[in-house]
Order: structure tokens, then C-alpha cells, then sequence
């Protein structure tokens, strides 16, 4: 005989107030503890066994710092920057989650969803200020010639009214809204973290994050083509930018600069080639070719020596600055108009860098505190938001590459954050030849991951429709409308599954598995044997307000019996036979006895007088449910039928209990409710 435990109440002002003095305590230890939580490298660093790991993070390190830049000036044509700013941003944030992080193996810097995202709110801005969104425009205020160019002079009004200084061009002014854009979301990062609010990541499934993904590579796909063929078409905005983006490509087609066409070709071929033997092969290579760096150094060298910019008009990325230009404050007035933006920009970063540390710690049995990746993803935009930089995750590229080279600790990310400090502070001005289309090409390579998804799209669908279904929509929405509204709509569309999936489980009527005490669908399995006068309905969904309905129909369509139909039919019949018996008149009107007439309003014999409902598969109820069930049992009472209730939870019963389900006393629970539906069967049995 089972009995519930009697739970002593807790006080829970009592436990709030506890908590609260335990938190705003101050002690030595407890801000020691605080310390070595916030910042988790004074944990493993004294620890680090230097002759074990040391061979393993330097190749790695060099590696991911030899992939990083050619990587870091590529993406700067996604975000609308110039090429220093992503290495400013791949240099701090390696020193940052240095420090922070708690993933060893987890590669955090400048990824192409994010740089797309930034890029994508810089130029809506840079357009709402009046500037020209073509590359190679020059820069508007800052010549004097343009003083009294009407379009300066609705850029100086704009930039005005957005906060900034008259004197700031194009340039500053998008690395303004950039470092705006990236402190907010560093900001939200951090109170995400403080209120514990990780649990905002469960809601992006993987086939949304996928689909995401996948829409996204295809805008990003979409931006880089005009430098693949050397077309100059104006950068698009809003929503429906892919299909804008592709009718002014096909517009300006019979432009297309032959010098680019040409070296895009050629390296996309040595890319994807290089690529795919690397795959092949990888279990040979110790570490990955270098073949980005190959690839930028020898397209460098033909570009310089080539002319290719003077000749053939082929557009190169232009000077790039040593050093480090002085740290300045992101502007308020811009982190106003770009609040919103911010939102879905913290979200995306934390999600792939959690997933992508939770897939490393379970790889390599350790474990991370999501709560800090929070902190230190938040800190690795507010900090470098002040050097010029924009917003950063981990990418699962380069991830991958730092596990498959060795990569024993986050020293790692310090030896690539060296490498790029060397580019930094020396190699920067040698890349001025550097042709867009060989980064353009860089990039889209990169995307073959991503964009292989599409060949999944049959083996997801035979596993689950309905997820492939949330896959399509929110890629679809991701890529035809904006990546933003595409990850909302992603959202949206997953939860109204589940709730459709909720509003409609599946509903059955079980039988007994011959000389067992176990039961199951009739419709599902053969060779079951059906319970005389007894009916078990199985409903597989907690029972709420919205699926009542779907519960009662499913309910009287099974046991084909609706109690309130056939409470109806008796009373009609009930009456007229009174009627006529007050009559003394032993007939009907159209000449029938009373005894047929009992057959046409009452056309069938009720075949149970037991119900058995498995709520196993209930996990909760609310009040409507409650009433649902205390609303069959008083109409399946009026026809003498009982119902019982089996395999109910806990939760379960007790909301029964509270709901008066059982009656005042709970006199009669035990006739009620079985712990089985066996149990419920046999007592059904022994009653008749």
C-alpha cells in the first residue's frame, strides 16, 4: 500500500529574506570566491601543467591565429567596417574570454552571423544619415570641397541630431554605431546573467538556431556576390534584401569586372579543393593547411605586382593602419537607436557560444557554468566596444579546428591573440593590394557547412516532420525577409507547434496484452484483448484550457457514447411515454408501440458501465481540466457508468484533491484512484 509523505510547509519569506542576507553578506572568503568565480583563469592557470599542454595550445594557437586574420579582414565587408576594426575585435576578444571563460577548447572572436547582424543595423544607419552605402564613395564631411554639397549637408544635419560630432565622416560614424550597437548587447549580456535569464537559450531549438544559420549564410552569400563579379550595386536594405540584391545583379551583370571573375574563380577552385582534401585527409594532418593565408599572400602578391587596381579597375581593400587608435566611449544617443537591435544580437551570440561550450565540456568530461559564459561573452563586447571593436561568439569553425590541433586550455586564444597583435602592429599596411573578391571568396567557402543543411533536409524530414517544417520557415523567413524577424519567426512557429501539438495529442483506446497486467492501443498493436464492459481511454498531453474541447470529442468518439446526446434521448423518451401513459393510449401517433418507439430514441445499448482514464501521460492540469473531469464524471454518473482514474502523478492529484474532485472528505479516493490500470480494471470487475 503506497501512502504520500506528509511535506513540512516552508516559509517562503523565511527563505527569501535568508537568501537575501546570505547575498548581501560580505566576507574575505566570500569575496575571494567571488573573484575566483568572475574571473575563472585564477583557477586553472596555477594549475596549468606546462610540459603537457604547452606543445598543444602553441599549435593550436598559431594555427587559429593564422586562420583569424585573413578570416578578421574578410568578415569587415560583412559588418561595413574597415579591415582594423575585426582585428581590434578578434584581439581583444581573445584576451577578454581568456580570462572569463570557463570552455577550454571554445574559439570566441569574430563570426560571420554576428559580423552580418552588425552590418546589416550599420548600414540601415549609415543610410538613415545620409550617406552613400557604396564602398569606394569618398568621405562626406570630412572634405572640405563637399561643404556645400546638398548631401553633406543632410549627412551633417543627421549626424546632428544623432549626437555626433559634424566633423565625423562615414567611417567614424558606422564604427559609432557599431561600438553602440555591440556595448548595448555586452550590457544586456551581463543583466541576462545577473538575473539568471540563461534559460531564454532552451527556446532556440536546433531547428531554428539551423535554419537561422542556413538564412543568414544565404544573405551572406547574396552580399558577397557583387565582389566576386566586381559590380558596383548599392547595398541593400530592409526586408526582402536577398531577392532586391539578386534582380540588381542580374541588372548589372554585363558589367562585371573580367580581372575579378577571373581571380574568383581561381580561388574558390583552390579553396573548396584545398577544403575537401583536408576533410579527406584529416586524420593524417596534424593541423589543418593554412590555405586562407596561402591564398591572401600569393592574391596579394599578383594584385601589387600586377597593377591589378590600376589596370583592370579590380576594387582592393585599401590602406590598413598599425597600431592602435586611441579608446573612446561608445555615444548614448546612439546606443538609443539601437537598443532594439541589440536584443536578437545578445541573444544568437550567447546561444552558439554556450552550445558550443556545452558541446566541448560534454566531448571532453569537464563542465562549464553557463551563467559565466554569460558574463564573459557580455564582457567580451562592453570592454572592446570602448577600443573600437564590435560584437563577437564563438564560432564553431575555428572551434573545431582548435580541438583537432591540440588545444588543452584557453592560452591558446593568448597565442592567437599575439598572432594578430604581430598583423596589428606590422604586417597590417601589406594587405593594401589585397583584391574584395579574393576576401568574398574566403567567405563564401566558409559557408559550406551551413549551406550543406540543405542536403539533410530528406533525413530530417523522416525523422520529424514537424521539425524540418520549423527548419524551412524560419531559413525562409532568415533569408526573404531579415535574419532578425527570421529568428522571431523561428520562435514563434516552434512554440505554436508545441502548442498545436498539445491542443491535439493523440488519443486511444487501450486493451489488455493477453495474460499480462499491462495495456496498450488498440489500433497500434494486434492480438489485444478488449475488457468486457470496461473502456480505457488514453489522452497523451497535459489537459488545460485549450484542449478541453479536443479531449470531450476524442473522449465520446472513441467510447462512441456522448452522455449529454444520450441523457437527452432518455429524458425525450421519458416524456413522451408519460404523455402517452397519461393518455391511457398505448401508441404513438404514427402507430408504433411504445416498446419500438423506446428503439428510435433510444437507438443503441450502452456496451460499458465502466471508464478507466490512463493519466499517465497527464503531467498537469489546470482549473478547466479539473472541471473537465468533474463535468464526465457527474454526466457519466447520470448514466450509470463509473469513472476511474489511473496512473496519475502527484501534481496530479493534487490538484484534483484542491479542485473537490474526490468530494469534501476525500471519502471516496480509494474507489477513484488506482496507481494502475490494472488495479482500476480489477476493482471495475469486482464490482459488477
Amino acid at each position: 500500500l503506497m501512502e504520500r509523505k506528509t511535506h513540512v510547509k516552508i516559509n517562503r519569506k523565511e527563505v527569501m529574506l535568508a537568501k537575501l542576507r546570505k547575498s548581501c553578506s560580505c566576507t574575505p572568503k566570500k569575496l575571494k570566491n567571488f573573484v575566483m568565480n568572475f574571473l575563472p583563469v585564477l583557477q586553472w592557470l596555477p594549475k596549468y601543467q606546462c610540459k603537457e599542454y604547452i606543445w598543444g595550445d602553441v599549435m593550436s594557437g598559431l594555427v587559429i591565429g593564422i586562420i583569424l586574420v585573413p578570416q578578421a579582414i574578410a568578415y569587415s565587408l560583412l559588418a561595413g567596417l574597415k579591415p582594423i576594426y575585426s582585428l581590434y575585435t578578434s584581439f581583444f576578444a581573445n584576451i577578454i574570454y581568456f580570462l572569463m571563460g570557463t570552455s577550454r577548447h571554445v574559439s570566441v572572436g569574430i563570426f560571420s552571423l554576428i559580423s552580418l547582424m552588425v552590418g546589416q543595423v550599420v548600414d540601415r544607419e549609415l543610410l538613415l544619415a545620409g550617406f552613400d552605402l557604396n564602398d569606394d564613395a569618398p568621405p562626406a564631411l570630412g572634405d572640405s570641397s563637399l561643404q556645400n554639397d546638398s548631401q553633406s549637408n543632410t549627412t551633417a544635419f543627421n549626424l546632428t541630431i544623432a549626437g555626433m560630432n559634424a566633423e565625423c565622416g562615414k567611417e567614424c560614424y558606422a564604427i559609432g554605431i557599431a561600438t553602440a550597437l555591440t556595448f548595448v548587447a555586452g550590457v544586456y549580456q551581463v543583466l541576462m546573467g545577473i538575473f539568471r535569464l540563461g534559460f531564454v537559450s532552451m527556446y532556440l531549438s536546433e531547428s531554428v538556431l539551423d535554419g537561422f544559420a542556413t538564412g543568414a549564410s544565404l544573405t551572406i552569400l547574396t552580399a558577397q556576390v557583387k565582389y566576386l563579379i566586381g559590380i558596383k550595386i548599392p547595398r541593400s536594405q530592409g526586408h526582402g534584401m536577398l531577392v532586391i540584391t539578386w534582380i540588381n545583379i542580374f541588372r548589372n551583370i554585363t558589367h562585371a569586372n573580367l580581372c575579378d571573375v577571373i581571380t574568383s574563380a581561381i580561388c574558390i577552385v583552390v579553396l573548396v579543393t584545398a577544403k575537401e582534401l583536408g576533410d579527406r585527409y584529416k586524420h593524417k594532418l596534424k593541423f589543418p593547411l593554412p590555405t586562407e593565408l596561402v591564398v591572401i599572400v600569393v592574391a596579394t602578391l599578383v594584385s601589387h605586382y600586377g597593377k591589378l587596381n590600376e589596370v583592370y579597375a579590380s576594387s582592393v581593400s585599401g590602406a590598413i593602419p598599425t597600431g592602435f587608435i586611441p579608446p573612446k566611449v561608445p555615444h548614448f544617443n546612439l546606443m538609443l537607436r539601437v537598443a532594439v537591435d541589440a536584443l536578437p544580437l545578445a541573444i544568437v551570440s550567447f546561444v552558439f557560444t554556450v552550445s558550443l561550450s556545452e558541446m566541448c565540456a560534454k566531448k571532453y568530461a569537464y563542465t562549464i557554468r553557463a551563467n559565466q559564459e554569460m558574463f564573459a561573452v557580455g564582457f567580451c563586447n562592453i570592454i572592446p566596444s570602448f577600443f573600437h571593436s564590435f560584437a563577437t561568439s564563438a564560432a564553431l569553425a575555428k572551434t573545431l579546428v582548435k580541438t583537432s590541433t591540440g588545444c588543452q586550455t584557453q592560452v591558446s586564444g593568448v597565442i592567437s591573440a599575439m598572432v594578430v597583435l604581430l598583423v596589428l602592429l606590422f604586417l597590417a599596411p601589406l594587405f593594401y593590394s589585397l583584391q574584395k573578391c579574393v576576401l568574398a571568396c574566403i567567405i563564401i567557402v566558409s559557408l559550406r557547412g551551413a549551406l550543406r543543411k540543405f542536403r539533410d533536409v530528406p533525413a530530417r524530414y523522416h525523422v520529424n516532420k514537424v521539425d524540418t517544417l520549423v527548419w524551412v520557415i524560419t531559413m525562409s523567413a532568415s533569408a526573404l525577409i531579415s535574419t532578425e524577424i527570421g529568428l522571431l519567426v523561428g520562435i514563434v512557429f516552434s512554440m505554436l507547434c508545441i502548442i498545436v501539438r498539445t491542443q491535439r495529442p493523440r488519443t486511444a483506446l487501450l486493451g489488455q496484452i493477453q495474460d499480462t497486467s499491462f495495456y496498450e492501443d488498440d489500433l497500434e498493436y494486434e492480438n489485444l484483448y478488449s475488457v468486457p464492459k470496461v473502456k480505457i481511454f488514453r489522452f497523451e498531453a497535459p489537459l488545460y484550457y485549450a484542449n478541453r474541447n479536443y479531449f470531450l470529442k476524442s473522449l465520446y468518439r472513441l467510447t462512441n457514447l456522448d452522455p449529454n446526446l444520450e441523457a437527452a434521448r432518455r429524458k425525450k423518451y421519458e416524456k413522451k411515454e408519460k404523455q402517452h401513459l397519461k393518455k391511457g393510449d398505448h401508441t404513438t401517433a404514427n402507430g408504433l408501440g411504445i416498446g419500438e418507439n423506446t428503439l428510435q430514441l433510444v437507438p443503441k445499448q450502452i456496451d460499458f458501465q465502466t471508464l478507466v482514464v490512463d493519466c499517465s501521460s497527464i503531467s498537469f492540469l489546470d482549473t478547466t481540466g479539473v472541471n473537465t473531469l468533474k463535468e464526465i464524471l457527474k454526466d457519466y454518473k447520470d448514466l450509470n457508468i463509473s469513472v476511474l482514474l489511473a496512473c496519475c502523478n502527484p501534481s496530479v492529484i493534487d490538484t484534483l484533491k484542491r479542485g473537490g474532485y474526490f468530494g469534501e472528505n476525500l471519502a471516496n479516493m480509494h474507489e477513484m484512484l488506482f496507481y494502475s490500470i490494472h488495479n482500476a480494471v480489477q476493482f471495475a470487475k469486482d464490482q459488477k
